[in-house]
Formats: structure tokens, C-alpha cells, sequence
């Protein structure tokens, strides 16, 4: 089993302490990723309105948590 499959079992475990500790793990994770396709997205030309659209939050939110990407 990966990381990722690991973390997941625990989030949704029945140890609280284990699953927020996977909880928060995963979300670092996620922003990281979130960090990485908007860069991707950047250097390809995307526009802040397509990247907030891809992301489901407002071209205002997606700029201003990106804007150093």
C-alpha cells in the first residue's frame, strides 16, 4: 500500500488522533499539488479565469493564494 492509500485509511479510521494527523497530511499534500498544476497551468498560458474555473473558487482567490506561482 502507498502513502497516499495509507493516509486515506487513517483519515477515515476510527482513531481520531491518527485521522486528523491524515487529515492535515493530506491537505499539505493537496496544496502542494495545487501549487505544482497551477505553475503547470501558468507556464502554459493559462488564464486565472481558466485555472479558477478548474479549480471551482473565483479568479480573485485563485490569483491572490498564486499570484507568486
Amino acid at each position: 500500500m502507498d502513502d497516499t492509500s495509507t493516509l486515506v485509511g487513517a483519515a477515515a479510521g476510527a482513531d481520531p488522533e491518527q485521522g486528523l494527523r491524515a487529515v492535515r497530511a493530506l491537505r499539505e499534500l493537496a496544496d502542494r499539488l495545487e501549487t505544482l498544476q497551477v505553475r503547470r497551468a501558468r507556464q502554459l498560458g493559462w488564464s486565472w479565469e481558466h485555472i479558477a474555473a478548474a479549480l471551482g473558487v473565483s479568479k480573485q482567490a485563485a490569483h491572490k493564494k498564486h499570484r507568486k506561482a
